[in-house]
């Protein structure tokens, strides 16, 4: 039997639609008003904080994200590290360049040829290290940024136990 005869009188029924960021905010306070409390370390307004993550949210790029919300896209990236969001634009390898360039134990010149990013990039990644995410602030996210951060594949894999 050939591919052909297995696919005979298979036939498109639906179609697929586009899936963002599964979101279920139960907070009764509006985003803004929860991130109101951080607006003195935010590089941008509440307002804009808001409206950037929850542009995110739906799975927008940091970029447009921070062009909805009216911001520079570094402006947007470095809002949502100070909220808990993972924006680093480089691996652990990189990452742990820059702490070597941090420490003075690498040149900006050679960091930035080990990393192989541009400035912007190397300045983001310098304000992630440098820059802890705000005490709180995922928590005052509670529901705009749901993402389940479990393995998905967890239950697919074996204990390591079973070849004893």
């Amino acid at each position: 039997m050939t591919l052909d005869d297995l696919a005979a009188g298979l036939e498109v029924t639906a179609e697929q639609e586009a899936r963002g960021v599964a979101v279920a905010d139960d907070t009764d306070a509006p985003l803004v008003d929860r991130l109101e409390p951080y607006a003195a370390p935010l590089p941008c307004t509440p307002a804009a904080a808001a409206t950037l993550v929850e542009a995110y949210a739906t799975g927008t790029s940091v970029g447009a994200a921070a062009r909805e919300a009216g911001i520079a896209p570094v402006t947007g990236a470095k809002t949502l590290h100070l909220l808990g969001e993972d924006v680093s634009p480089l691996g652990p390898t990189g990452r742990e360049v820059v702490r070597d360039w941090l420490d003075a134990r690498l040149s900006r010149a050679d960091a930035l040829e080990l990393t192989r990013c541009d400035d912007a990039e190397f300045a983001l990644a310098v304000f992630v290290e440098t820059h802890d995410p705000l005490d709180g602030a995922r928590e005052a996210l509670a529901g705009a940024l749901a993402v389940d951060r479990a393995d998905p594949l967890s239950d697919a894999r074996s204990d390591a136990d079973e070849f004893l």
